[in-house]
This record gives structure tokens, C-alpha cells and sequence, in this order.
């Protein structure tokens, strides 16, 4: 990941916190991982590019506002659960008096978060929050606004890969003996962009850095009638059209690349049968990209497709099977008023 210095903040009790400064082999690594993959996706058949790649500060600023959209109804059914629940989250993440560490995984600009920092700031709660991004202008952002917001809240702002964070946290509370409980958010159905090896995967490996008593959130989009997930990810105003293709214009901009982005579309498609959205940049002619840094030329049928993006949906059962995989228990489940989505917490 890309890794910048940044100035110092307080956090409480005069505590300083500040971002990973300048590490020029983190940038090589970001920069190898990118050309790696782009290599790979471009080469293979068929096509594909991660979503990862995409939050780049222009994707990020992009995808903040997606979320406002009034077809994109993930974000406001996971902030009417956070409003509603956010007491007992509170008492769970606080149980047995313990202090805890709110770790937010691709935090962003932290809307719903903000929500419960709020609450458990004026319940007086003995927390830290660590938010975890990639993208250093939508983490500054955060920062910012909570500083103004919240000048004396314990803060840990990390410029970092969300397992790097967890090691250096799980590693630190081993050696200091600590009985701070570590809540981990993974918000806004993020999940879903994972296949199901994937997923098992990926919560493995949280927990190989958790304790016994910490915790996990996950936002899960739920499945639903097909038409509304396809709206979600097919906005009239084109803002999920420029999200997507905004990761050409990153990989002209960090690859060297040259691709037209006039000689490209978006499509969508959902299948309720197995609960995948998935979303494809489609060239729009016979064309030839070329990639310098990479000293790569790869060739496009007209209608040829690069997939992006899945956005799995989910049943309760799934969920909990999931868990089951993972390591974790299933510990509680938390709706919206029309069951369009679940925040759901895994005990380690």
C-alpha cells in the first residue's frame, strides 16, 4: 500500500498518534503487487482486474458518493442497524468492563462510524478507534473530521494493509499482556467482494491475530428480489459506470498505460441463483492497450469484457456456515426494518 508521512495527532490523555511515515520498500511493494496482478488479469482469458485497485482517492471520493445514492440502499439500511442497535453493540464490545479497540478495516470516510463513535463517546466508553485505509486522502479526512469532532478521542489512524495492522496490534497486546478486547469492523458488505475460498480465507487469517473474547463485525447485504440489487450497482446518474472505469485511468496513470476510456463501458448483471452481482468494463471496439511500464501490449475483441467486480449476496445460512469455516462463533445478528441487510458479530 502507498505510505505516507503525516503529522501527528493527540489522542487521549495527550497520547500520540500519527500515521506509518515514508517506507519507500512499501511503495515498491504496492507497485510490484499492482504490476503483478495487472499482468496476470490482463493476460488471462477471460480478462479480469481486481477490486482492490480501485480505491485510489479518486475511487474512494467516487465510491463516498455512490453511497449517497438513492439506488444504493446497503449504506442506509447498515446505518439504520448502527443507529438502532448501537447500545447493545456498545454492551457487547464493552462486556465485562473490558476497554477495546475499535479496528475499522477500509474505513473511508467513516459516515456509519461516525454514528457509533458518537454514542460511545457520550456513554463515556474506554475505547481506542484504529481506522485502517489505503487511500491517505479519505484517511486524513477521517482524522480530520474526528479532531474537530471529538479533539480528545483516543485515535490510531493506520495508512496500511489491514493484516500488517492486525499482526502489529495482536503481536502488541501479547507483549504487553493486554486485556484490551480488539473489535474489528468490516463494514459495508465488503465481504461480498470475496469468492467463498476467499472469505474463509480472509477470516482466518484475522483470527490468526485475535485473542479469545475479541470480536468481529461484518456488514452482509442479504439476498433480496433481484431488481433492487441490480439497481444498486446499475445507478441512473452513472456513478458506478465511473467508478469502474476510473481504475483504467489509475492504471494509465500508475502503469503507464494508454487506454481510452471513451472505448469503454460498464455492465452489470446479478443471478439470483447463486447471489452474485458482477460488474465488467466492456470494449466498445477492436483495440490494442498498451501497458509501458509493464512492456505490455494486450489486445480487445469488440464486446470483450474485463470483470471487475462480484458483490456475493447472502443467506442467514451462509453466513453462519461461513463462521463455522472461519473459526469463529456466531454470536448475534442485527437487521434493518426491511431485512435487506445484517450486521453480524463473530466471537474468536
Amino acid at each position: 500500500m502507498a505510505i505516507h508521512g503525516n503529522p501527528a495527532y493527540s489522542g487521549l490523555n495527550g497520547s500520540q498518534t500519527q500515521l506509518i511515515p515514508d517506507v519507500p520498500t512499501a511503495h515498491q511493494a504496492e507497485a510490484l503487487d499492482l504490476a503483478d496482478a495487472v499482468r496476470r488479469g490482463l493476460t488471462g482469458s477471460p480478462k479480469q482486474l481486481s477490486s482492490r485497485f480501485f480505491y485510489d482517492d479518486e475511487g474512494s471520493r467516487l465510491f463516498s458518493e455512490i453511497m449517497h445514492l438513492p439506488e444504493y440502499y446497503l449504506t442506509r439500511c447498515e446505518y439504520e442497524i448502527l443507529d438502532t442497535y448501537k447500545a447493545d453493540l456498545l454492551a457487547l464490545f464493552s462486556a465485562d468492563n473490558r476497554p477495546f479497540e475499535l479496528v475499522e478495516l477500509g474505513a473511508g470516510d467513516g459516515l456509519k462510524t461516525k454514528l457509533l463513535l458518537d454514542h460511545f463517546w457520550n456513554e463515556l466508553a474506554d475505547f481506542t478507534y484504529t481506522p485502517v485505509d489505503i487511500s491517505k486522502a479519505a484517511l486524513d479526512g477521517l482524522v480530520a473530521d474526528i479532531a474537530q469532532q471529538w479533539p480528545q478521542m483516543a485515535l490510531s489512524p493506520q495508512h496500511d494493509d489491514y493484516f500488517n495492522t492486525l499482526k502489529r496490534l495482536g503481536n502488541q497486546a501479547a507483549n504487553e499482556g493486554n486485556h484490551t478486547r480488539t473489535v474489528v469492523l468490516f463494514l459495508g458488505s465488503n465481504i461480498g467482494n470475496f469468492s467463498p475460498a476467499e472469505a474463509v480465507a480472509f477470516y482466518r487469517q484475522i483470527g490468526q491475530h485475535l485473542h479469545p473474547g475479541d470480536l468481529v463485525l461484518t456488514g452482509f447485504d442479504l439476498q433480496k428480489h433481484p431488481a433492487i440489487i441490480h439497481a444498486a450497482y446499475n445507478d441512473s446518474a452513472g456513478l458506478t459506470r465511473a467508478f469502474n472505469l476510473n481504475l483504467l485511468r489509475r492504471l494509465n496513470r500508475d502503469l503507464d498505460a494508454d487506454f481510452d476510456l471513451a472505448a469503454f463501458d460498464h455492465y452489470e448483471t446479478y443471478n439470483p441463483e447463486n447471489g452474485e452481482a458482477r460488474s465488467y468494463l466492456v470494449s466498445e471496439r477492436e483495440q490494442i492497450v498498451q501497458l509501458a511500464a509493464l512492456n505490455l501490449s494486450v489486445p480487445f475483441a469488440a464486446g470483450e469484457v474485463i470483470h471487475t467486480e462480484i458483490s456475493r449476496k447472502f443467506s442467514r445460512a451462509g453466513i453462519e456456515h461461513l463462521a463455522q469455516q472461519s473459526g469463529f462463533s456466531l454470536t448475534d445478528w442485527f437487521t434493518d426494518s426491511k431485512k435487506y441487510f445484517a450486521d453480524v458479530v463473530y466471537s474468536k
